[in-house]
């Protein structure tokens, strides 16, 4: 039985890349497209805009791709790339207001079982106000926390608290009012 050792053949596959290898790059393309389309998409609403975001990030990853140093995922490297070629985009179209807010609310780490798909889920997500979005993507999805959001973001601590306590009231109520029209209660 031959061991593979997964690990060393994608440093190979990085490494041909490197070396401006077609196949290689086009390999590392076709492995982590899909999921790095679905991460600008969390961001970006448009498909077809998200999918300009994301084959510019991979221009981003291949031209960088000589500097991943190994020290972690090169998934995470590549999605780390991703999170901010779509943090520019939205900057660059003005698509991103924030509002300054002090008042903040704590969070409750309570989760309900889901009742809604995927699909439901994004769609309730794409309605939030991008500035809502964005934090809350960052935050309940990147897993970034607030102090690191608000350097990305060029935005003070407090205003990403608020950003993603606002955004989940929003998100609340759109699954409290798709509950009730579900149950004929409304």
């Amino acid at each position: 039985m031959k061991v593979i050792n997964l690990h060393q053949e994608e440093k190979e596959l990085i490494q041909l890349a490197v070396e401006n290898n077609r196949q290689a790059q086009q390999q590392i393309y076709s492995r982590f497209s899909p999921k790095m389309l679905s991460i600008c998409r969390l961001y970006v609403k448009d498909v077809q805009q998200a999918e300009d975001v994301m084959i510019t990030s991979f221009m981003k990853v291949f031209t960088g791709l000589k500097n991943f140093q190994h020290n972690g995922s090169f998934e995470g490297w590549i999605r780390r790339i991703m999170v901010n070629e779509c943090i520019s985009f939205l900057r660059v179209h003005k698509k991103v207001s924030f509002i300054e807010d002090v008042v903040h609310v704590e969070e409750s780490d309570e989760a309900e079982e889901c009742e809604f798909s995927t699909d439901d889920i994004q769609c309730m997500i794409d309605n939030l106000p991008d500035g809502y979005k964005m934090v809350f993507n960052l935050y309940a999805i990147e897993g970034f926390k607030h102090k690191e959001i608000a350097i990305m973001l060029g935005i003070n601590e407090g205003t990403s608290k608020s950003q993603l306590s606002h955004g989940r009231k929003i998100l609340q109520k759109q699954i409290n009012a798709t509950k009730k029209y579900d149950y004929g209660t409304e």
